[in-house]
């Protein structure tokens, strides 16, 4: 095949989140959940087939069919959508007919072994069961697809049985011959030469692709399968799937397009909210670092290369964020450089001279070194707690253990440095703050240092809600009438007040050493 060819060909997805996706262990979608994928995965995503359900598993699994098929018949949708289906004669067309469906995909036995160990039957036996069934599909109005099951176990140990079958069933009007690496064994060399193999013993069948990830192979075995002739491929959002799960759209979708220039008729932009919807309606909850759906995947870590990107996109590739409406961001934290706070800066649309932008991102790094990511929306507050004010050393502290728990008082071990001087102290109260602020009374009143009264406490957290988001605290303070404020900042609530009391402390001793 010429490359010019490859370029000209449109490649169909057929996904089967909701048959085949819903054997991952420990998922069961509801009838509205199963109802709002398929469409989502028909209307939004604009996937070319879907297969929805197993005939004969149960009332509900029947009713979720009948809406969606339902749906589907409104919007001209109908044909797109697949059921499951045995060689039972009546029994799964039955169903599928009551249930509103128009294709089956009947389901055979695609290895000898498991023709006559499972089935107890023989090639001949087996082929007219389904014979039996085709027909009586066909009488009640059903397009028909075939599953050739462990094909790629029965082509290798029996390649005969497997040309024998689809020889018996060559003339029964079978749409698609749905070919699967059922237990995903199969190398892409071997996809490759196998199907290879079946196209050219069977020119004028249409086969479809199947493949299982259970070798982490099944983008890698698509690609050969598309490579060798084939043009529909089935998959599921999120890899879902039994055992190791099936081949993830996302992954399928991006590497045909870029690496062997397809055509597909998925939008894109609906990659991401597909994969979130199944994720919250599954329990399943994806890696960070998952290829293109990741939370992760478009995100900068280290400086070097937010630098890059910076002078010259020097690490910006085809695979980009703005294909799947989603954002680059460029993470703070340790290993964050100029670059990457520049950019965090102008996406808050803030301006800071030079000087002060070392500041911030001094103070990024330390945080980082305690805090894995500091986000974003958590910049503000460190801009804002660095710009406050002059920082003044009369006092630091060195350590601190807050202990709380229920119906119990907070107690607090406090050491600090006043003036290059050790001191020591312990205190009690009700919280974590209060002990500490009662510590650090005691402490002080060696020196002859009066706290000032405490009027309000404020805790802010950045929008989003993250559970680890930097927490900023700020204190108003009043001393022989007028009234100050300090402000601390840590992804720890108690410190970030024990930090802006510190603060205040050194702002006090400033003053009293400059009278």
């Amino acid at each position: 095949m010429t490359a010019s060819e490859q370029t000209t060909r449109h490649i169909r997805l057929m996904d089967t989140t909701l048959r085949d996706g819903e054997q991952t262990q420990g998922v069961s979608f509801s009838v509205n959940e199963k109802v709002n994928i398929a469409r989502g995965l028909l209307q939004s995503l604009k996937v070319d087939r879907i297969e929805v359900a197993s005939a004969c598993v149960s009332e509900g699994e029947k009713k979720a069919v009948s809406e969606i098929t339902a749906w589907a018949a409104e919007e001209g949708l109908l044909d797109r959508v697949e059921v499951l289906g045995f060689v039972d004669h009546k029994r799964s067309v039955d169903w599928v007919v009551s249930a509103g469906g128009k294709v089956i995909n009947l389901l055979a036995k695609g290895s000898e072994k498991h023709c006559t160990e499972q089935l107890g039957k023989n090639l001949e036996q087996h082929i007219e069961g389904i014979i039996q069934t085709v027909n009586y599909a066909k009488s009640q109005c059903l397009s028909v697809n075939m599953y050739l099951e462990d094909w790629s176990n029965g082509f290798q140990n029996s390649k005969d049985y497997v040309f024998g079958l689809v020889e018996g069933t060559a003339d029964l009007g079978i749409g698609h011959y749905l070919l699967p690496d059922t237990l995903g064994v199969m190398s892409p060399q071997e996809v490759h030469d196998s199907l290879t193999q079946m196209m050219q013993k069977f020119p004028d069948q249409e086969f479809d692709f199947h493949p299982h990830n259970d070798y982490g192979l099944a983008t890698a075995n698509v690609l050969a399968a598309v490579g060798a002739g084939i043009n529909t491929i089935h998959c599921t959002i999120n890899c879902l799937g039994e055992r190791a799960g099936n081949a993830s759209l996302a992954e399928v979708a991006v590497v045909l397009k870029d690496k062997m220039g397809m055509q597909l008729s998925i939008d894109e932009t609906r990659i991401t909210v597909l994969s979130r919807m199944v994720e919250n309606f599954s329990g399943k909850w994806i890696a960070a670092n998952t290829p293109v759906v990741g939370a992760d995947v478009f995100t900068q870590t280290a400086g070097i290369h937010a630098d890059g990107d910076m002078k010259g996109d020097l690490y910006i590739t085809e695979l980009g964020p703005e294909r799947f409406a989603r954002k680059r961001i460029y993470a703070l934290g340790k290993m964050s450089g100029k670059a990457s706070l520049i950019n965090n800066l102008d996406e808050l649309g803030i301006s800071l001279s030079a000087e002060d932008q070392a500041k911030v991102l001094k103070r990024v790094v330390k945080l980082g070194d305690s805090k894995q990511i500091i986000s974003s929306e958590d910049l503000p507050f460190i801009i804002a707690d660095v710009m406050e004010s002059k920082e003044y050393h009369h006092i630091s502290l060195m350590n601190c253990y807050i202990n709380s728990g229920l119906d119990v008082e907070s107690t607090a071990s406090v050491r600090v440095s006043i003036d290059d001087e050790e001191y020591q102290g312990s205190g009690s109260g009700n919280g974590g703050f209060a002990a500490f602020f009662d510590a650090m009374e005691k402490i002080l009143k060696r020196r002859e240092f009066i706290m000032p009264a405490l009027i309000d406490y404020e805790v802010h957290i950045p929008r989003g809600g993250n559970i680890d988001a930097l927490t900023e605290c700020i204190i108003t303070w009043e001393w022989e009438g007028l009234e100050f404020k300090t402000r601390g900042v840590d992804s720890n609530q108690v410190l970030a007040g024990c930090k802006a009391a510190m603060r205040m402390i050194n702002l006090r001793m400033h003053a009293l050493t400059s009278i």
